[in-house]
C-alpha cells in the first residue's frame, strides 16, 4: 500500500448520498454502512484518527415525510434535512457504539470554515472530540444553510475539513473508482488515472460536469476539492464505495486515484498564516517567550508585555521581541479587550480574571508561523 495512506495519522473519509442511502426507498444502506463502520473502528484501535463526511440527510428526510424524487424547493431540502438528521445520527451513535466508539454529530455552514472566529471554534470542537477517542460526524447544515452561504456539495466540504484540521490524507468514497480520462460510462477506452501531481486543463477537462442520482457533485467537484486538499497539504484519493468495506479495499491496494500534495499539512497551514493574511495587531513578548518559541512553545498570556491595533478572536496578528523585530505570526485565541486584560498572567488564572475558562494559549503554536534566521 501507499505510504500515502500508511503513514496517514489522521484522515478525513467523506462518503455521498448515493452510497448511504437506497435510492429507490430512501433508507439508509445499514449493511454497507456496517461494514465502513467497520473500517473506522479498525483504524482507530491502530490509533490512528479518522473524520467523516457524511451525505444522507436529505435523501432519507425526504422518503420519510414522502417528498418524493421530484426537484425539492429550499425550504423542502431544509425540511428534509431537518429530518433526515435524527435518523441518520442514530444510525451511526449504534453502529459506532457497537465498536466501543463514540459518534458526535458536527454540522457547518460555508461560514465556519471561512470566517476565522468559527473556524477556531469549529477546529477546536474536532480536535477535542479526536483528542478523547471520539469520532466527529460532518455534515452540512442544510437545516439553515441558504443557497448563498452553502457549499451544495459535500466533496468540497470534506477538502475544508481536511485542511481545517491539518489531516494528512483525505478519502472521497465514490461511485466510480477513480478519475478517468473520459466517463466510462460513454467511452470504453477510457482509462483510470492512477496518480495526478498538478491539476491542470487536461485533469479538469476530464472530469466534466456530470451529476448523478441524490447527490449534488460529480467528478468536478472532487476535482475541485483535490484543488483545495492539495494546497492544504493533505493527499487525496478517489476509491469506490459501491463495494463493502472499502477502507479496508483501498488498504489492500484496490483501484484508485491519488492526488499527490507537494508540502505536509502543518507546512502548508504555516505559510498560509504568514503569507495570506493580513495581521490586525500584534503582540509585544518578552525575551523569555521568545526562547520558548524558538523551543517550538505555543505563547501562554504570561510572557506577553503589550497589545496593538484591534483584532478579534481568530484574527492573525504580528509577534514581536521588546527591540521591535517580527519574529512571527499566529492566530491569535483571544480578541484585544479579553487579551489585554490577561497578558502577563499565568494561564490558570485566566478563568479567574475573565470569569469563563479560555484556552490556555495566546497563540497555539499549530496556530503560529515562526520566522527564520536571526
Amino acid at each position: 500500500m501507499r505510504e500515502e495512506w500508511t503513514k496517514a495519522r489522521r484522515i478525513v473519509v467523506k462518503i455521498g448520498s448515493a452510497l448511504v442511502t437506497d435510492a429507490e426507498t430512501g433508507a439508509i444502506k445499514r449493511d454497507w454502512l456496517a461494514s465502513l463502520v467497520a473500517d473506522i473502528a479498525a483504524l482507530a484501535k491502530a490509533g490512528r484518527e479518522v473524520i467523516l463526511v457524511s451525505s444522507g440527510a436529505i435523501a432519507l428526510g425526504r422518503h420519510v415525510l414522502g417528498l418524493g424524487r421530484r426537484p425539492l424547493r429550499l425550504e423542502e431540502n431544509q425540511a428534509a434535512a431537518a429530518v433526515g438528521q435524527i435518523g441518520l445520527a442514530h444510525a451511526y451513535e449504534e453502529l459506532f457504539r457497537g465498536h466501543g466508539l463514540t459518534a458526535a454529530q458536527i454540522l457547518l455552514t460555508l461560514g465556519d470554515t471561512e470566517e476565522r472566529r468559527r473556524y477556531l471554534n469549529a477546529r477546536g470542537t474536532m480536535a477535542t472530540l479526536l483528542g478523547i477517542g471520539a469520532v466527529p460526524v460532518v455534515n452540512e447544515n442544510d437545516t439553515v444553510a441558504t443557497s448563498e452561504i452553502r457549499y451544495g456539495d459535500n466533496d468540497r466540504l470534506a477538502a475544508r475539513v481536511a485542511g481545517m484540521m491539518s489531516a494528512d490524507c483525505l478519502v472521497l468514497l465514490s461511485d466510480v473508482d477513480g478519475l478517468y480520462t473520459a466517463p466510462p460510462e460513454a467511452d470504453p477506452k477510457a482509462r483510470r488515472i492512477d496518480e495526478v501531481r498538478e491539476i491542470g486543463p487536461e485533469i479538469e477537462a476530464m472530469a466534466g460536469s456530470t451529476s448523478t442520482g441524490f447527490g449534488q457533485g460529480g467528478m468536478i467537484t472532487k476535482v475541485e476539492a483535490a484543488r483545495i486538499a492539495l494546497a492544504a497539504g493533505t493527499h487525496m484519493v478517489i476509491a469506490s464505495g459501491k463495494i463493502a468495506s472499502p477502507l479496508s479495499a483501498l488498504e489492500r491496494g484496490a483501484p484508485c486515484t491519488w492526488f499527490i500534495a507537494r508540502a505536509d499539512p502543518v507546512a502548508a497551514r504555516k505559510r498560509w498564516i504568514a503569507g495570506a493574511l493580513e495581521p490586525r495587531g500584534a503582540f509585544i513578548i518578552d525575551h523569555g517567550a521568545a526562547r520558548a518559541l524558538a523551543a517550538g512553545k505555543s505563547l501562554l498570556p504570561a510572557g506577553i508585555t503589550a497589545v496593538e491595533g484591534e483584532f478579534d478572536r481568530g484574527d492573525a496578528v504580528r509577534i514581536r521581541d521588546e527591540e521591535g523585530r517580527e519574529l512571527g505570526r499566529g492566530l491569535t485565541a483571544y480578541a484585544r479587550a479579553d487579551a489585554e486584560r490577561i497578558i502577563g498572567h499565568q494561564s490558570h488564572e485566566i478563568a479567574r480574571i475573565l470569569g469563563f475558562e479560555g484556552r490556555a494559549e495566546m497563540i497555539h503554536r499549530d496556530d503560529m508561523a515562526l520566522k527564520r534566521g536571526p
